[in-house]
Formats: structure tokens, sequence, C-alpha cells
């Protein structure tokens, strides 16, 4: 069937132009863009007067168990803002469950609306300071680029080992390079003479770059950068530079990780764009990042423009300001429109895999004295946050241990404990942290990356454990406590990290935590979760916390707590 699409404003990407324009489409192929196509040439018309035809929109780089979701539900929540593709990283799950959580998602993402490319993860664990569920070897992924929907390696997070020769971390890459696949990048900083033989293993881009310095560098030596936009890290702002030419032909937008709450309440790739317009960037140059730009970046093909012989994945907007998502088309058939999405099929996923990645805490019940640090002095390193960041700082800070074992709500310095939950090994980190505002309870959660181990911060001992225990009990989670009570929960039986629920009910789970913490003094415009959840990410600068204590990122050694 041919389906003609009349009298609209055509957004064409090759050459940043908005063209008077009819489309026409045949079953899910682009077969014609020209004002000389009419109805007479099509079986059905659609008039979009005084509307504009974007290509739909791709996520470049996005974590599916970040959002909490499964891939059905999450096509659900992110085509009524027109994102028709992502590509996903699924190194959170392959943490806890090694293969059998990559091929979750490739079989509950199989046959989805929602085109789901997956990357292999390159780095499980994320470093030999981390201790995850599963470990991943170059052996161990090679088959899995026989998938079709496999592009590539997924962001090589292990820059140290790749600076330093480390051959099990080179052999992937050198795999990856022979069968020609793309290779993602993660290394947040890195300049000079290690970020060229970091691009020079076959890494070729970079999603971690917080300064417009940063990426201009990286864009300078080859690489593309994906600007994120996600639910922590928010690094659009400070890269709003990149959205001009040159430098936006070498960019594409992305989310990385972002809780259902955002998606529903704020949108997704669309926020982005609409977020980089209200800062002054050219929306046709946004909205090329977000199509085009994806699409280069992943060597895919037939999506992206709106031109003969694409795929018919589009967007009809309302205006370029607010980016209004009206209808969207995915391979020629709408998908959503006003809002509202078309029924699709929930893809099945085997019974062997699901009582896989359904079975996944190995842990004793905790006590307060698992939390309890013996004083070997006064002066303590402790882990910074920086609000809307991902990086934190050390500071080094005098305590005073005879009152609350070196806890100080009247200067915002707390404790962090990560607790290892796969294995049951009775490894624990702990110490102390500063920047979330809490000054009392605690919170914990099995969402903390990479390795997803169990972490808890809190004000209280007594909470830490109730919080820690509720997670147990749960098989994975978030909880939020105050005075020996939980005040609110959100059950993770899917690796500890997602849930079958719908979008709205977990989202619903996910504001109630929000507004949950500000019972613990919590400031508005901090998120927590999403904040401690990088707490225990030994590959992302400064100071974090691992199941063996306090890591410094950038030379990969372990710190003592004590100065």
């Amino acid at each position: 069937m041919k389906t003609l699409l009349k009298n609209a404003k055509v957004i064409n990407v090759f050459s940043s132009q908005i063209e008077d324009k009819n489309v026409l489409i045949e079953n899910d192929i682009i077969i014609g863009v020209g004002e000389y196509y009419t109805e007479q040439d099509a079986d059905f018309t659609i008039d979009l007067s005084g509307k504009i035809i974007s290509p739909s929109f791709i996520d470049g780089h996005i974590h599916i168990e970040s959002t909490m979701l499964t891939p059905y539900e999450l096509a659900k929540s992110v085509l009524p803002h027109g994102t028709t593709a992502i590509v996903c990283d699924p190194h959170e799950i392959a943490n806890v469950c090694g293969v059998d959580g990559i091929k979750y998602i490739l079989q509950s993402s199989n046959g989805l609306p929602l085109d789901t490319f997956v990357m292999i993860p390159s780095c499980v664990p994320a470093t030999s300071l981390d201790e995850s569920g599963a470990e991943l070897k170059a052996k161990d992924i090679l088959p899995l680029y026989k998938e079709s929907r496999v592009l590539g390696l997924a962001e090589m997070m292990n820059y140290v080992g790749v600076v330093n020769g480390d051959k099990q971390v080179l052999q992937k890459l050198i795999d990856a390079k022979k069968l020609g696949k793309i290779i993602n990048g993660h290394a947040p900083l890195l300049s000079g003479k290690d970020l060229d033989k970091y691009i020079l293993s076959g890494v070729m881009d970079d999603h971690e770059c917080s300064k417009l310095e940063e990426a201009k560098e990286k864009i300078n030596k080859g690489q593309r950068v994906m600007i994120r936009q996600g639910t922590a890290a928010k690094n659009l702002k400070d890269l709003i530079g990149l959205f001009e030419y040159p430098w936006c032909d070498r960019c594409l937008l992305v989310s990385d990780d972002k809780h259902p709450a955002d998606l529903l309440n704020n949108g997704h790739i669309d926020e982005v764009i609409r977020l980089a317009i209200s800062l002054g960037a050219n929306p046709l140059n946004a909205i090329k990042m977000a199509t085009k730009g994806a699409c280069d970046a992943f060597d895919i093909k037939d999506r992206g423009a709106i031109a003969v012989g694409y795929k018919a994945d589009l967007v009809v907007l309302d205006n370029l300001e607010n980016i209004g998502v009206e209808m969207v088309f995915k391979n020629g058939e709408t998908v959503a429109k006003n809002g509202v999405v078309a029924p699709f099929d929930k893809p099945k996923v085997s019974g062997k895999i699901h009582k896989k990645v359904t079975n996944t805490f190995n842990l004793k019940r905790l006590e307060k004295s698992d939390f309890i640090i013996e004083p070997k002095g006064k002066t303590c390193r402790v882990i910074q946050v920086i609000k809307g960041q991902l990086i934190t700082n050390e500071k080094i800070e005098e305590l005073d241990f005879s009152k609350n074992n070196g806890i100080d709500i009247g200067r915002d310095i707390i404790k962090v404990a990560v607790v290892e939950r796969h294995k049951n090994t009775g490894h624990k980190g702990v110490g102390f942290i500063t920047g979330l505002s809490i000054n009392s309870g605690a919170i914990a959660s099995s969402v903390s990356h990479d390795s997803h181990n169990l972490i808890i911060v809190g004000a209280s001992e007594e909470d830490m454990a109730l919080a820690g225990n509720e997670i147990i009990n749960m098989g994975g989670g978030c909880v939020v406590v105050k005075n020996g009570k939980v005040i609110s929960k959100m059950p993770l039986p899917i690796a500890g990290l997602m849930t079958e629920l719908s979008a709205k009910e977990i989202a619903e789970q996910n504001e109630h935590l929000r507004k949950s913490v500000t019972q613990l003094g919590v400031a508005s415009g901090i998120e927590p979760f999403m904040t401690t959840a990088f707490v225990s990410l030994p590959v992302i600068p400064f100071l974090k916390m691992t199941t063996f204590g306090l890591v410094e990122v950038t030379t990969q050694t372990k710190k003592d707590l004590f100065v």
C-alpha cells in the first residue's frame, strides 16, 4: 500500500533545510519526496498542512536496565516521544547474569516497533577492582557478534587497561576491529598522549565528555561525541557549543541512564532537543544530531533521513520550538498518535533465561556491626558527589569517631557501604560520603554501577542494616528507611535492576521514592538513587567505593580510608 503525506514541511538532514514537500511511502520504505507526488500516486493520503515531518529519533547510547523497564514497556514509553530506535549496552544485566543477561535483552526486545540494536559489553566487570556476578572474556563475547542486531563492542570503560596495554582488554578490541564492528568509548577527561593510545586501539567515540574543550579535542582527533542528558548526568548545557558547525556533524544525542518517571513526565530524546533549542541551539542541527548523527556513528545506512530508499520511520511535529510530537511512523505504520501507542505484541523470553535473571541475590542478613568502622586515626578520605555529574572528588576531613562513629550530620558527612551480593563472599567497603544532604535514615539499592552490588548510604547504622535487608528480601530494588521503618520501596526482581510492571506503575513507585527521600533531608534537585548508583563505579574519576574499599580511579589503586 502506498501512503502520501502531503502539504508538510519536511526536514532535510543532508542540507539542514526545511522544504515544502510531499512524502510518498510504500509499505515500509520512502519511495518519493517532492511536491510533484499527488494523491493519484497513493492509495491513502494524510494531509499534514502546517505540520513538520522529521526523521524519527534515535538514542545512540542507553542502558535499558537503568530505565528499570523491560524493553516492551520501554517501547511503550518512548514511542509517543518520537523514538523508534535505540542502541543499548546491556552491561548492567551482563554484570549480574553474564551472557544470559545479554540473551535476555535480545529475546525481550525482539520484534518490537522500537528497533533495539545491541552493543556487546566490553568490561564485565568494569575493572579488576570490581566484583560482579559474572566475568566475560574475549572468547565469551565473540560468538555474540553473529546476532543480526549486534553492532559492535560497547563502551570500553577500562581506558586505563587500554592505555597500559592489558592483553585481555586489547583482545576484545582486536576481535571487534577484525570483524569491522563499531567500538564505543568511555574515557572521562582522557587527553593528550593517553587519548591518542586509546583512539589507536580502535575506540570511535565518547559519551563521558563534561567539558567543551575535552569534547573538541576528541572530535579533532577523529572521535564522535555523544552528548548525554539523562537523569543523573546532564552534560548538554556544558556542551551546547557542539550544536554549531563544524562540531554538530560529529555529534549525536543520548540519554545513557534515565529513570521511568523522567521518561513519562519529560520525554526522551525529544526532551534533549527541546533543552538544546532553549539554550540557543539551531533546531535543525539538534534534530540532525538525534537522527542522521546516530546513524552515521553506527553505520546504519537505511534510516535517519527523509529520502528515497530510507525506512519510513518518521515523526510529525507541531513546531520546532517545543518539538511537540503528534504522530510517529515506524516502517510506514502509525505506531503512536497524540501520545497514544498502537498495541503490539510482547516478545517471548525462554523459561530458562527468565529463571536466570530473576534469581540473582546471594547474601547473608546484615547487622548494624557491618557498618561500624574501627578508627585508625581521625583524618579520613571522604567521597564528595557533585550535583549533576558522575565525577566525584576526594575530600580530606578530620572526623570524631567518639560521636556516631564518624558520622557528622552538621557537615553533611554520612556513611556509604558497598556489599558484595552475587556470591556471598562477605566482601564490603565502608566509608564516608558528602554532598547528598541526608541527615537521617538510610537509602539502599541493588542498582550500583556496574557490578550492581548492594549500595547503602545512611546517617544511622541501624537504618543502613534495615535498608539492606529489605533489598535482600525483595530480591533487588530500592528502599528508603527512617527511624527503623521502611517508608518507601521499589522492588526490581529482574537481576535486581528491572521490573515487569508497567511504566506508569514503576514511575509512580519511582516518584514515591523521590518524594520520600526529602524526609531524610535530601534537597530538591538531587536524585540520590541515580547519583549513588555511580559512587561504586571505579572507571569514572576520582574517588569511588567498591566491595574492596576506596578506589582512586585514575591510577586504579586501592586507597586507605584513613590518611
